[in-house]
């Protein structure tokens, strides 16, 4: 694979990288800026990339390590440049209203998971890879993420019911 080669394959990813970036980060600039940093970290180790795996398992895998590695130094940092995601505007829902659950109402709902558990899910649900796939993608057991999308998919379907209660 030429350099020119994985940068069109890489630009064509861009979308779900963004979508999988938002869902690990609950925050639009911090996805964004997650997003910029991955295909920095891409393009100087495209050499590193084996072209017989699919492109999109190693950026999803780039963006979570670098993910995590952020978490790390803003733990260390104490959190400072951080705002609670129930505070994050991008997140913000009226749940009051009397409209047909919006796609932004799913997505509000599932950010309010832990990530344990999101990210499976939206691996799975939203991105379309198998259980599988999920597995080595996240490094855990095919089981373990079995588990969770059923933990999270009671979780949502518990919340949607209390929401639809308090609109009735």
């Amino acid at each position: 694979m030429t350099p020119d080669q994985f940068k069109t394959e890489m630009i064509g990813l861009l979308p779900r990288l963004r979508r999988f970036a938002l869902s690990l980060t609950r925050s639009g600039p911090d996805a964004d800026d997650l997003l910029q940093d991955a295909c920095t970290a891409a393009l100087q180790k495209w050499e590193q990339y084996d072209p017989s795996q699919p492109l999109d398992r190693w950026m999803f895998r780039v963006l979570r390590n670098l993910w995590v590695s952020e978490i790390r130094k803003r733990n260390v940092r104490q959190g400072q440049g951080q705002v609670p995601a129930e505070e994050a505007s991008e997140l913000s829902v009226e749940s009051n209203t009397d409209d047909v659950l919006t796609a932004q109402q799913v997505r509000a709902k599932v950010s309010d998971l832990d990530p344990e558990l999101s990210e499976p899910l939206l691996l799975v649900c939203a991105e379309g890879y198998s259980y599988r796939e999920t597995s080595e993608l996240l490094g855990i057991p095919i089981g373990t993420v079995m588990s969770r999308i059923h933990r999270a998919r009671k979780m949502l379907v518990a919340s949607m019911s209390v929401m639809e209660s308090a609109r009735s």
